[in-house]
């Protein structure tokens, strides 16, 4: 290795161990200000618990309230429609990207189920498959149907024409077009919309929780602001976070691994 590449490394690192010294920092001085601040101010406990106090919740709910039993039921639901929901965005994207008739033909009633809120079809999926997890996984996939489709279908809009002229002129088939030439092109654009997925879909199945379940970090939201325990509710928050930050970085590393042909700033610009 050269003389300047070990100073490039070494200087990546440095503003590598800066930059997580600083977000350390933060996190002490948000942490001191949650534990000293509602003191301070007079904000009584039910109304901002302080950071111990919900520590100390969080250790009697993982005994007591089966919390992990609970993260795990929402976790699998965040996954599978975050699956589904990704796969037939994806597909339903590529299709209309090929074929500009059928998305003429099919963009108003796309539209129109874009805009109707998707919490609202919680409470008909309840009476339509009861207390089950199968209404909070359709509205899971709701809403990380569309954020796949429109990155996809957009990304399908703006293809390079010479490209696809370049790649006809050698007397490709229409499948070797797309396999060889539209699908590479769009896989930035996809995990683009699977990163905005990855957190809706845990939205998504929060609300399915919220609006009828009987299981799940939603269960216990409305179980645990039904007592008033101000505390127990920033764990299950806090819970859901974790499962939200997983997904997340879940997609980041599949994104890195799959698209690491690319440089990194075109990357993050995708």
């Amino acid at each position: 290795m050269s003389a300047s590449n070990t100073k490039s490394v070494n200087s990546l690192c440095s503003d590598r161990i800066v930059t997580t010294s600083w977000s350390l920092a933060v996190l002490v001085v948000f942490l001191a200000a949650w534990q000293w601040g509602p003191g301070l101010l007079g904000v009584p406990d039910f109304v901002l618990p302080h950071f111990s106090k919900v520590c100390a919740e969080a250790v009697r709910i993982w005994d007591n309230e089966r919390l992990l039993y609970h993260a795990g039921i929402t976790a699998a639901s965040v996954v599978i429609g975050f699956v589904l929901g990704s796969v037939m965005g994806a597909l339903i994207g590529y299709a209309l990207g090929l074929s500009p008739r059928v998305e003429a033909v099919l963009s108003p009633y796309l539209l129109a189920l874009q805009i109707a809120p998707k919490v609202a079809f919680a409470p008909l999926f309840v009476m339509w498959m009861g207390y089950t997890m199968y209404p909070k996984i359709l509205v899971a996939i709701l809403i990380v149907f569309f954020p796949v489709l429109i990155n996809v279908l957009s990304a399908m809009r703006t293809m390079d024409v010479d490209m696809i002229n370049l790649a006809r002129s050698f007397s490709a088939t229409r499948w070797q077009v797309f396999r060889n030439v539209e699908y590479p092109t769009t896989m930035p654009a996809l995990f683009s919309g699977l990163r905005i997925a990855s957190t809706l879909a845990v939205i998504g199945v929060v609300v399915g929780e919220l609006v009828g379940g009987n299981m799940g970090l939603g269960y216990l939201l409305v179980f645990f602001e039904g007592q008033g325990n101000t505390a127990a509710v920033f764990v299950v928050i806090g819970a859901l976070t974790v499962i939200g930050i997983a997904a997340y970085y879940a997609v980041v590393i599949a994104e890195r691994r799959v698209l690491h042909y690319l440089p990194s700033a075109e990357r993050r610009s995708a």
